[in-house]
This record gives structure tokens, sequence and C-alpha cells, in this order.
């Protein structure tokens, strides 16, 4: 009797065996357990800085002088600000930030290089998008050590005594809670993976109980028959969004400073897009256990690339290229931007245009690959 056979009189070693073989015999699943973590590894270790510099600046110089631009200099020298624009007055300013073109704004009073040469101390502010705590600590660290330098040099000069006095004026989130970052951004990440993985799983079971070559034969047709895939879990969706915005309220006192109206109507092509990468994913896997896989894919992407936890602006740029092809890079500005800011449909129109081009094309690329995995 060969070793195998005496092996195998053994319950544990025969069960053992039999699950190597269907292990071996499902590579796909095999290559996805052994390929994925490897691949998010690699991603992630280069991608994820917590060091957040090169924030766009804008600035609102009212001095006009020699002063105030070497004041301006130093700033953009500590690399924490990169110089995107001048504007004209606060109103320009704050509608710059509010649309998310720039992150931090320096404002020189008129008075500033009078009080200089007076050798009063000068006074100049920075106001921070403070919506992201990580974000706009590096820019208050950066101010401080601005002001620090430019008073050291114009003590250095001719014995001056004058100095520069940095004031910092966060918006959005002045105490820089936590939660109230986070929250909003939750929303967006739990309906991007719910409705991926449900939506993944859906037609892959339909398929493994003989259910969807019966589906296919009647009246109905392929892309009615996507789409009354997905039409339900618009409503659970639209449940998980006022459920969550709710408890964000009631537990967190997260801010509602936006139209909620207008949040609804924009979340709707970013739930669409969600369930047709989930739609997606099914038609080319062939198990609801490749499916969950593929679809968990998502969710290190969703959490660490689209802006969720770590600011963008530190990422490298094959990161944010990554980010960028996110759906939920998109719906985190529109979630922060409505309940943050308050801003409305002038401010995140391009969001808008964005998700929705991405719900159409994911859909028909679904109902495409669909078409052809049924031929």
């Amino acid at each position: 009797m060969t070793l195998l056979a005496r092996l195998a009189r053994f319950p544990l070693w025969a069960m053992l065996r039999k699950e190597f073989i269907q292990m071996r015999r499902d590579r796909g699943t095999l290559g996805m357990m052994i390929g994925i973590p490897a691949i998010q590894l690699t991603m992630f270790g280069y991608a994820i800085q917590t060091e957040v510099r090169h924030l766009p600046t804008v600035v609102l110089d009212q001095s006009q002088s020699p002063e105030s631009r070497r004041f301006i200099q130093a700033m953009l020298n500590t690399g924490n600000f990169d110089l995107s624009g001048t504007v004209r007055d606060r109103a320009e300013m704050a509608a710059i930030i509010n649309r998310g073109d720039a992150r931090a704004a320096i404002v020189i009073p008129p008075d500033f290089q009078r009080d200089v040469k007076r050798r009063r101390t000068a006074q100049a502010q920075i106001i921070v998008d403070a919506a992201d705590p990580l974000a706009s600590s590096a820019a208050i660290s950066g101010a401080s050590l601005a002001g620090a330098i430019r008073s050291q040099a114009l003590a250095a000069e001719a014995g001056a005594t004058a100095a520069v006095e940095v004031r910092v004026r966060p918006w959005y989130n002045p105490t820089s809670r936590s939660a109230v970052y986070i929250v909003p951004g939750i929303i967006g990440v739990l309906l991007s993976v719910t409705m991926i993985v449900i939506a993944s799983i859906s037609l892959v079971r339909e398929r493994e109980r003989g259910t969807l070559e019966q589906l296919v034969v009647t009246p109905i047709g392929k892309t009615s028959l996507m789409l009354g895939k997905i039409l339900p879990f618009l409503l659970v969706g639209y449940i998980q969004i006022t459920v969550i915005i709710l408890l964000g309220r009631l537990l967190f006192d997260v801010p509602i400073r936006g139209s909620v109206a207008t949040l609804y109507v924009i979340a709707l092509p970013f739930v669409v897009a969600s369930l047709g990468i989930g739609l997606f994913i099914s038609t080319v896997v062939s198990t609801q256990a490749q499916a969950m896989q593929l679809g968990f894919l998502f969710l290190l992407p969703n959490i660490l690339l689209s802006g969720f936890m770590f600011p963008r602006e530190a990422m490298p740029a094959p990161a944010q290229w990554v980010g960028a092809a996110l759906p939920l890079t998109y719906f985190l500005e529109v979630m922060r931007g409505v309940l943050l800011k308050g801003v409305g449909w002038e401010a995140l129109w391009k969001e808008a245009v964005v998700l929705m081009a991405f719900s159409v094309g994911l859909i028909g690329m679904s109902v495409v690959r669909f078409r052809k995995s049924m031929e």
C-alpha cells in the first residue's frame, strides 16, 4: 500500500487532499488570492503618505509692495504652498476655495509694508480649507514657519525690530474634528463597497442556480434584465445615505450646511456607477467567491486613494491617476462640499458630469460584456 493510500484512510488527510485538488483546479480564485494582495501592497506602499505639502494656494495681495512679495515668496519657499493664481477680492477667493481649486489663501492687508517700515508688527492672514485636518495642519505649520523666517530676516536688516504675525483662519472645520471629515466620507465608502459587492454577486448567483439562462430566453431584453437587477438597489442606496447622514448629525454633530436635495440628485449617478462596476465584475467571473474577491479589490483603493483618509495632494502622480479613475473620489468632493462647505451646483457641476459619464459608461460596458458572455 502506497503512502498516499495509507494517508487517504484518515478522513482529515482525505479532506485536505480534496481541497488542494479543488484549489488547483480553480486557478482563477487562487490567482486572485495571491495576486491581489501583492498588487495592493506595492501600490499602497508607494502611494500612502501622510505628509501633505504643495497645497494649491491663491494670493490676495492688497499691499502690492516689495515687502508683501518677499513675504509671499517666504511662504512658497516652505514647500507647503504652491501658487496657483492671484485673486482680486475676498469673494473671488472664497469661490475658488469652495470649488476646491485651491486649498489655502494668503491675504496681505493694504498697510503691510507701512507697518514693516515703521517697525510695527505687520500682520498677514492665511485662510485654510480645514475640512481635511491633515492638510490643514501642514498649512498651519508652514504659515508659522514662514512668519518666523521673515521676522528673522527683518530683524537682521539694519537692526530692525519689526516682525510678521501670521494669523491662520481655518474654514469649514475650525476645531479640526476628525469626525466632521470622516463621516461624510463613510457614506461614500459604504455605498460604493455595498453596491459593488451586491451587484457582482447578483448575476453570478443566478448563473450558478441555472436561473439566468431561463431569464435570458424570456422576452425580457438583456438591457432590461441588467437595469432590473440594479434599480431595486438604488432604493437601498438612498436609505443608506439617509441613515448615515442622520446618525452623523445626531451622534457626531456633523454639519449639514448645503442642500440635501442637491446631494441626493448627484448621488444617483454615483450609485449607478458603483452598481455598474459590480455588474461588470459579474460578467468576468464564474463563481460568487471570485465575485466577492474582485469586488473587495475596490475596497482598499476606495479607502486609501480616493481622499477618504489621506489627502490626494500628498500622493505621487500615479496614485492620483488611479484615484481619478474611482467614482468615489468625485462623490467625496460632493459630500464634503454639500455638508461641510454648503456649496451648490455652481461648485459641483464638474463632479456631477464626471459621475454621470462613469454611470453611463460602466452600465454600457456591462451590457456589452453580458451579451458577449451569453453568446
